[in-house]
């Protein structure tokens, strides 16, 4: 099951094009499509998006159409509509990165959003994927308050375009 979510992530987030799959407005796929280029069977499918404890993926409300929920390389709008944050947020990261970080801010690199979490157990889950994680604390009320723009996904990351080094702290 790991080698299916590995390729519905590849394919649903980062080259559709690659299995000759383009992606409708919101990031959707049919799903009688994605089975047949991926040469799956629907309850893999479902298996694998059951099992996924990040909850990448999501069917729609018909069951008929797959997306990424988050963490595209290609253009998509997903359609989320803005969302208060709460007051604070996190991100896991690497000590390697945080020269860069506190210099520039968080950015979303070959993303199209910076991806928070509304937990420490998360943003560390995030941040151990490169090594030693680092926690930084992220002013999301002092952000909402300047006038940056969040959005939630449909597993609960916070997506935002960037976050300012002044919206940033070390976790201690």
């Amino acid at each position: 099951m790991t080698r299916i979510s590995k390729r519905l992530a590849r394919h649903l987030r980062h080259d559709p094009a690659a299995l000759g799959l383009t992606l409708a407005p919101g990031g959707w796929v049919p799903v009688d499509t994605l089975v047949r280029a991926l040469s799956i069977t629907r309850e893999e499918l479902d298996e694998v998006v059951e099992k996924n404890n990040k909850r990448r993926f999501a069917f729609d409300e018909t069951g008929t159409r797959i997306r990424a929920s988050q963490g595209h390389s290609v253009t998509v709008d997903l359609g989320l509509p803005d969302a208060t944050p709460p007051d604070v947020l996190y991100h896991g990261t690497v000590a390697k990165f945080l020269d860069a970080i506190f210099r520039e801010g968080l950015r979303p690199m070959n993303r199209h959003a910076v991806h928070l979490s509304a937990t420490v157990e998360t943003a560390r889950i995030v941040g151990a994927r490169r090594g030693k994680p680092v926690i930084l604390r992220v002013d999301a009320a002092a952000m909402a308050a300047a006038g940056h723009r969040f959005q939630v996904s449909a597993n609960e990351v916070w997506l935002t375009a960037t976050v300012p080094p002044t919206c940033l702290s070390p976790l201690t």
